[in-house]
This record gives C-alpha cells, structure tokens and sequence, in this order.
C-alpha cells in the first residue's frame, strides 16, 4: 500500500486552456518555493500511466510535448472520461498518494469533479487558479485548435465555472506575469507561518 499523504497547509487546483501555461506558472511557483516546500501534482500523470500500460505504449514518451502523445490525445480523453465516470476521484486519489510538502500545486484540474474531489477532501486549504492567455499568445506556443480536443470537456468543463480564487494572466508580459506571482507567493508564504510555529513546537 501507497502510504499516506500529509495533511496540506495549502492546496492550489490549476485549471487553464491549452497552452495558456499553466505547467510554465507551477514550474514557476515551486522553484522559488523549493521542492521541500512545494509538489507540483499532475492528474494528467496516472492517467497516461495507465493508459500507456493497457495500450502497449511508452509512457514517457506520452508526458512530453511530442507528436507522439498528440497522435494518442483523443483516444486518452475518451478512454480518461470512461475511468472518470466509473470512479469520479480515481486519478485525484493517485497523484496525492504519499505527498509530504506543505503546499501542492495541481497544475491541471480540468473538470468540476476535479474541484469538489478536493475540496471535500481538504475543506478551506483548497483555493482554484485560473490560468488565461489570449488565443494569439498561445498560437505563438504552438496552439491549434483541434476538433475532438479543444471543444471536448477536458479543456472546456471548467469554462464557464466562476468560483476561482485567482485570476492569473499570461499573455506573454513578463512585467505583469511578475507581479501576479508575487502576489500569489505572499498568499502561500502566509499560509506557510503557522507551520514553523508548529514545527518548533514539536521539536521542543
């Protein structure tokens, strides 16, 4: 048996379009937190695992940005959709088997079950991100639409959600993209004091 996660202090659930950057802003997020502090979980992880296992293929080759995994991408989604229906939190409960650092970043929560997995799991440490960039910053990253993926629920389910706890803007101006960081890390950085006091209490 996997063991145990710790409890979070804080629970980020990053939601964004393709190519808006959203691996780019956790990336972000967890090299200046460090990665004692800091785990970057991808639901998009155990997903391709499994799939690449049931289907004979490499799986390392389907986490990167390739032709490869873009060949597999809509038999993924439906096949993803199919374990989703039949088990609501099956790919939340694996990413965050073991997890010891005080802040997670979720880096691709793409349906409204994603949300409420964890935060009926985790309560009030749960905030939701929304990354955005303009349709003509993220054709400059490589985006084109793509009929069956980018109309389908794994890019569009969290569309038109509204709750989100922040709003981070990534249209390619580093100057603002800065400052939006900056705001985000003050936030997790005030989560993260209770902790130290706790932490020298248990030492004494």
């Amino acid at each position: 048996m996997a063991p145990r996660a710790k409890s979070p202090r804080l629970v980020l659930l990053f939601s964004g379009k393709r190519k808006s950057g959203k691996d780019f802003v956790t990336d972000e997020l967890r090299s200046r937190l460090g990665t004692d502090v800091c785990a970057v979980l991808r639901l998009s992880g155990p997903l391709k695992e499994q799939y690449a296992q049931e289907h004979g293929l490499d799986f390392q080759r389907l986490l990167d940005a390739s032709s490869y995994k873009e060949a597999f991408r809509q038999d993924m989604i439906r096949w993803g959709e199919e374990k989703r229906k039949a088990d609501p939190g099956f790919f939340c409960r694996k990413i965050v088997e073991g997890v010891r650092q005080p802040v997670w970043l979720v880096s691709d929560a793409r349906r409204v079950s994603d949300i409420h997995w964890f935060q009926s799991s985790f309560g009030d440490v749960t905030q939701l991100v929304r990354v955005v960039a303009s349709e003509e910053s993220r054709r400059q990253r490589g985006w084109v639409f793509t009929a069956g993926v980018d109309d389908a629920e794994s890019e569009c389910g969290l569309d038109h959600y509204g709750a989100f706890d922040w709003v981070i803007e990534n249209h390619g101006k580093d100057q603002k993209l800065e400052q939006q960081l900056g705001k985000l890390l003050d936030f997790i950085h005030s989560k993260l004091q209770p902790s130290v006091c706790e932490d020298r209490a248990e030492g004494s």
